[in-house]
């Protein structure tokens, strides 16, 4: 379990970035551009990169052979590119500059993304996979709250600092994983033995239960709905709660502590309950949660008090489906295709990050912010129904 603890590491750097991004990025964007739609379609970019690039680069590491290992040459390219491109972002001086940054940013973690995440089924057996994806996500819901609740405080100090630290940390967490991870040596696998991108997908396709492909939908769905309001939350704040954008970064700051609190019981729990069964109990949760989130404001007067209990309850059904939803994806497969298997897992919540903004801007742009969270709410209930198309026990 060391070993998990100090890949953690690499999630922690993964999940220092994405917080930030979501929470101060639009509100840059309302410097140039008005229209939620068209905001939400920029928040998607580094969507499209991933759906573009990381399920090649997936697949790709697979196939991968050096001293450093298959996964590790990903990391030792991204990471230190996402760092100075992070750096960086606060400091556009138009609308073109910001655009090339974001960019850059975005091109540089679609290298290292999936390679990360492939270390740990790597180097965990099966039967333990939803504990470490719990140790795991615990490190990455640490930096969530660092950035959010910690980033709250510094941006009031200096709007650089944020993005500065984080940075510095990201290369601090290379290190550490290039010092302490050592990747199991598999051997090269020959020509005919190489895995496939499209034999997978055909594979899954031609598979008579069906259960892959439910388990990706499903990952569609509840990620539309959470990337949806990710890349609103901070607008829906100050332009429908009337608040700061730091009060916005410290409410979405408690759905990722209580994410944080439960992730490695969360774990626990999808190893006695079943993942199937865990993450069922998850959407049910999430979904009654955003309904009620969904009448602040609007039926009942907004409280940041009620707002902040519902992100904790919030974050302790999305821990449930969050951490047991990667292994039950990579369960599916054999070792040899671990890393195209994750691919196919970023490709379905990728895809759904797009979609979800996207969708989610045009109809606040059409209704108003009021929707925000009943069509999170009808996402997640439409993965519940996905989910529970899976027969048998997983």
């Amino acid at each position: 379990m060391k070993q998990t603890f100090i890949l953690g590491l690499g999630f922690f750097a993964v999940s220092l970035v994405w917080p930030l991004y979501n929470i101060y990025v639009p509100i840059f964007l309302r410097d140039f551009i008005d229209s939620q739609f068209q905001i939400n379609a920029i928040m998607t970019l580094d969507n499209i990169l991933a759906v573009s690039l990381i399920p090649f680069i997936a697949s790709l590491s697979d196939r991968t052979h050096t001293r450093f290992g298959r996964r590790m040459p990903y990391l030792m390219i991204g990471i230190p590119i996402s760092a100075i491109a992070f750096i960086l972002l606060p400091h556009y001086f138009n609308f073109l500059s910001f655009m090339i940054i974001i960019t850059i940013l975005n091109f540089a973690m679609a290298i290292y993304r999936a390679p990360t995440v492939a270390l740990m089924p790597d180097i965990t057996p099966a039967p333990l996979r939803s504990k470490a994806n719990g140790i795991i996500n615990f490190m990455g819901g640490l930096a969530s709250v660092f950035v959010l609740v910690g980033g709250s405080f510094l941006y009031r100090a200096n709007p650089n600092l944020p993005f500065l630290l984080t940075a510095v940390l990201m290369v601090l967490a290379l290190f550490m994983l290039l010092k302490f991870i050592k990747e199991p040596n598999i051997g090269v696998p020959s020509e005919e033995e190489t895995p496939s991108l499209r034999h997978s997908i055909s594979e899954i396709y031609h598979d008579p239960n069906h259960a892959t492909a439910w388990i990706l939908v499903a990952i569609f769905f509840w990620f539309v709905g959470y990337q949806g309001v990710e890349a609103t939350f901070s607008n829906y704040c100050v332009q429908f709660l009337g608040l700061d954008v730091a009060d916005a970064s410290l409410i979405l700051g408690f759905f990722a502590l209580s994410f944080l609190a439960f992730a490695i019981p969360a774990g626990f729990i999808g190893s006695k309950l079943g993942k199937r069964n865990t993450i069922l109990i998850g959407l049910l949760g999430d979904t009654v949660v955003f309904i009620l989130l969904a009448t602040i404001g609007t039926i009942v007067p907004y409280s940041m008090l009620i707002m902040m209990i519902l992100m904790f309850i919030g974050g302790f059904f999305w821990a449930l489906i969050n951490i047991n939803s990667y292994p039950l994806v990579v369960e599916q497969t054999s070792e040899d295709k671990i890393g195209t298997y994750t691919g196919l897992y970023y490709f379905a919540s990728s895809l759904a990050a797009i979609t979800g903004p996207l969708l989610l801007g045009a109809v606040v742009d059409l209704i108003s912010f009021k929707v925000m969270f009943v069509f999170t709410a009808l996402s997640y209930a439409l993965a519940f129904y996905c989910i529970s198309r899976i027969r048998r026990q997983l």
